[in-house]
C-alpha cells in the first residue's frame, strides 16, 4: 500500500460546498488501487458551516490531520472589518502556517510517495508548493477550474499573487489536473513553454453507494408522496452565482408563459435549493409575481438532497458563457438521478458537451429570454407526455467516482514507476 498526502481545504465536515466530494471519493477509492490516503486539512472552526451527514463516508484507514486554521473575516475582524493583507491570497491563509508543520510531520512519519493539493482555496496549493520545495516529492494538483481569469480575482493584488500560486504550481508540479478540456485549452494558451504531458483531465463524477442509499431512503418516499398531482417539479439544487448562474432571463421566461396561461402554480413547481442568494433574487421573483412557482429552499444533508434530485420531475442547470470552460459538478449526479435536464447555458461550452454526448438537448442559452420561453415551453411538454429523454446506464456509468478514481490511480502509478526507474 503506497500513500499519497492530499492536502485538501474542503473536507467533512464542511457543509455545503461540491469540492468535498471529490477529495473524499477519491481518498475512499484509492484504497482499491493499492493508495492510501493522508488528509491534510483544517480545523473545523475554520468552516463557515459544518454538517456530520458525511463524517461516517471517511474510510478509518485514511488518516486525517486537522491543522490549526482561521478564518480572517470571522477570527480576525473588528466589527466586520479587517485588514486586506491577513487573506491574502485567501481567508485562511493560517492554515500554512501548522500545515507546514504537520505535512513535514506526516512525510517523515508515514513517508508518502506523492502529493496532491486540490484547489479551489488558493492557500492549498501554496501549502503543497512549500512541502514541494522542502521535500522534492512528486506533486499532483488539482486545479479542477481555472484558477485566475482575466477579471478573477476582482481584488488586482489578489490576483497578481493567484497568479504567481498558479505559475508556481505549474512549474513545480509534476501533473496538473483539471476537470474540463476547456479549461485545459486556457493553460496550454497561458503556459505555452510547459510540456503538454503534464496537463490532465479528470472529471467530477457522482457516487453510486451515496444513490443506492438514496434510493432506499425514507426521504425519497416521503418526497414522492408528498408531490401533487398534475404538478411538475423542477429542481436546481446548488448555488446560483449572480455573475455566472444568474437565473433574471429565466425568471422573465417564466413570467411570460404564466402571463400566457402556460403556467401556473397548480401545474408547475421550482425548487430552488441552497442558491446562496436567496434575498438578492427574491425582489425579483416578487416584481414577476413568481411565489407561487418559484419557491427557495434551504441547505440539506447530501444524501437527501440526491433523494431530492430523484424524486424531481426534471432537473435544472445554470451557467452562463463566461464559463464555457467549466462543468457544475452536480451534473454527474443529475446524469446518474436518470431525470430529464433543462440546461440554461451555451450550447457551443463543455457543459453544453457533456449533455449532448448524452444525448441530451434541452439546451439554450441562459441569457435569451425568449430561447428559454420556447425551449421551455416545449420541454414541458415532453415531460407530460414521459418523452424526455434520459441517459443511458452507459454514459451513467462513465461518469462515476470509481471510474475517476482509477484514472487517479493509474497517473500516481505512472507518476511512482516512472520515479523508480530513475532511481
Amino acid at each position: 500500500m503506497k500513500n499519497i498526502l492530499m492536502i485538501a481545504y474542503h473536507f467533512p465536515p464542511i457543509k455545503g460546498s461540491s469540492g468535498i466530494q471529490r477529495t473524499l471519493k477519491f481518498s475512499h477509492y484509492l484504497l482499491d488501487h493499492h493508495w492510501r490516503a493522508l488528509i491534510l486539512t483544517v480545523h473545523p472552526r475554520a468552516y463557515s458551516l459544518i454538517s456530520n451527514d458525511q463524517i461516517k463516508e471517511i474510510s478509518p484507514q485514511v488518516l486525517v490531520k486537522r491543522v490549526f486554521a482561521l478564518d480572517t473575516a470571522k477570527h480576525l475582524a473588528f466589527k466586520g472589518r479587517y485588514i486586506s493583507w491577513m487573506a491574502l491570497p485567501d481567508r485562511w491563509v493560517s492554515w500554512c502556517i501548522g500545515g507546514l508543520w504537520s505535512g513535514l510531520t506526516l512525510i517523515h512519519t508515514h513517508r508518502p510517495d506523492i502529493i496532491f493539493s486540490t484547489y479551489p482555496i488558493a492557500s492549498a496549493h501554496l501549502l503543497a508548493l512549500l512541502l514541494q520545495r522542502f521535500t522534492k516529492l512528486p506533486w499532483i494538483a488539482d486545479f479542477r477550474d481555472s484558477m485566475t481569469e482575466d477579471n478573477y480575482p476582482a481584488n488586482p493584488l489578489q490576483r497578481t499573487l493567484y497568479r504567481w500560486i498558479e505559475r508556481q504550481t505549474i512549474t513545480y508540479c509534476t501533473r496538473a489536473i483539471f476537470t474540463t478540456p476547456g479549461a485545459i485549452r486556457m493553460y496550454r494558451a497561458r503556459y505555452p513553454d510547459i510540456c503538454t504531458s503534464k496537463w490532465a483531465l479528470i472529471a467530477n463524477g457522482y457516487d453510486e453507494e451515496n444513490f443506492v442509499r438514496a434510493e432506499q431512503s425514507t426521504d425519497l418516499a416521503a418526497l414522492k408522496s408528498a408531490k401533487k398531482s398534475g404538478q411538475l417539479v423542477l429542481l436546481h439544487s446548488g448555488v446560483l452565482y449572480p455573475s455566472e448562474r444568474d437565473p433574471s432571463q429565466f425568471f422573465q421566461a417564466l413570467a411570460a408563459l404564466q402571463q400566457q396561461g402556460i403556467i401556473g402554480a397548480d401545474n408547475l413547481k421550482i425548487i430552488l435549493r441552497a442558491t446562496g442568494h436567496d434575498a438578492l433574487y427574491q425582489p425579483l421573483l416578487n416584481s414577476y409575481h413568481l411565489q407561487d412557482i418559484v419557491h427557495f429552499a434551504p441547505n440539506i444533508a447530501y444524501e437527501t438532497a440526491l433523494a431530492e434530485m430523484l424524486s424531481a420531475d426534471a432537473l435544472l442547470i445554470f451557467q452562463a458563457a463566461n464559463c464555457n470552460h467549466q462543468i457544475p459538478a452536480k451534473i454527474y449526479e443529475y446524469l446518474r438521478a436518470k431525470r430529464p435536464i433543462f440546461a440554461l447555458t451555451d450550447p457551443a461550452g463543455d457543459t453544453a458537451s457533456v449533455l449532448k454526448q448524452a444525448g441530451l438537448s434541452s439546451i439554450v442559452a441562459l441569457d435569451d429570454k425568449d430561447a428559454i420561453i420556447v425551449a421551455l415551453s416545449a420541454f414541458l411538454e415532453q415531460l407530460k407526455t414521459q418523452q424526455a429523454p434520459i441517459a443511458s446506464n452507459a454514459v451513467i456509468n462513465q461518469h462515476s467516482r470509481q471510474a475517476k478514481t482509477q484514472q487517479l490511480a493509474q497517473l500516481c502509478d505512472a507518476i511512482y514507476n516512472n520515479l523508480n526507474r530513475a532511481q
